[in-house]
């Protein structure tokens, strides 16, 4: 039975994500102890942490560096034990905003048009027209994003957003509705469209009851809705990502689905946008726990 198994819950760490992170950790914990599973968890603010003993799987909730960059999945690979999601390759393309870009427009996949922007970019770029989209190239998702509607403000985001100390994505910013698009076992959950109140889904939007407003499944005719995940399976196979993973998506105004980004470890908190898109597949939060769980496991028997 899979609930004889002992699964550690890996979540905390050192990014700019931690609290999200123990905040997924701890729903995760709750879920899988309600299904009967042993449960450790571990917080790898230490950079020498160890696995409980007798641990079969991990359960990486991890968000940001040292969770979804790739480093903390080849860890658990040389020690052989089986984790949630995708491997340390996947992870690190789908972790940089850059490698997802490029992997994307090698796959005929659209995405809107970026420039990179060395750290000390203080002066507009020729060609560009506001308003942009600032980004960190690694970091999570919506970390250090920032909105630029005129060039004079280009050197505060610049100045704030570069403070992870990697050069910036600055994209086009695409006029449309936002979508998020879950994966689970390799197929397209049910869309969900993100109406941030004030017109702008930033971190604060994100994280803070009120700041969105979600409609899960998102209203749009069949055929939209088709290439709208269509989109999102297509970068999650271009990374190479398995199990699962949440794919951000601007719908234009002209009905072209604009991969944004994929997030290779989603939240899974209570506002998290996975659990409430495979919830509208059927599956409560504890059973997606488990089916990540199993997932993971299946591996370990082949």
């Amino acid at each position: 039975m899979s609930e004889a198994l002992t699964v550690t819950v890996m979540c905390g760490g050192p990014s700019e994500e931690r609290e999200i992170s123990l905040r997924s950790g701890r729903a995760v914990v709750q879920a899988l102890r309600s299904l009967n599973y042993k449960v450790f968890e571990l917080d790898p603010a230490d950079p020498d942490w160890t696995l409980p003993e007798g641990t079969d799987v991990v359960f990486l909730a991890l968000h940001g560096t040292y969770g979804e960059d790739g480093e903390v999945q080849r860890r658990l690979e040389e020690l052989g034990v089986p984790y949630t999601g995708s491997g340390p390759e996947a992870s690190r393309i789908g972790f940089d905003k850059l490698e997802t870009k490029r992997r994307c427009e090698a796959a005929g996949l659209p995405t809107p048009p970026y420039a990179v922007l060395p750290l000390e970019t203080r002066s507009w770029p020729s060609g560009w027209e506001p308003p942009v989209v600032l980004k960190p190239i690694v970091q999570g998702s919506s970390i250090g994003l920032r909105f630029v509607n005129r060039p004079e403000e280009l050197p505060e985001a610049m100045a704030e957003s570069g403070r992870f100390g990697c050069p910036m994505l600055m994209e086009a910013f695409v006029r449309g509705r936002e979508m998020t698009v879950g994966i689970l076992d390799d197929r397209p959950l049910p869309i969900t469209e993100v109406r941030p109140r004030d017109g702008r889904y930033d971190y604060d939007h994100k994280y803070t009851p009120g700041g969105a407003e979600y409609l899960c499944p998102a209203p749009l005719p069949p055929e939209t809705a088709r290439r709208v995940q269509e989109a999102a399976l297509g970068v999650f196979r271009a990374v190479g990502a398995r199990d699962f993973a949440r794919v951000d998506i601007m719908l234009a105004e002209d009905g072209t689905p604009y991969v944004l980004e994929i997030n290779t470890l989603p939240g899974m908190t209570e506002l998290s946008l996975l659990p409430k898109a495979a919830a509208q597949a059927g599956y409560s939060f504890a059973e997606l726990c488990r089916k990540m769980v199993e997932m993971a496991w299946a591996r370990r028997k082949r």
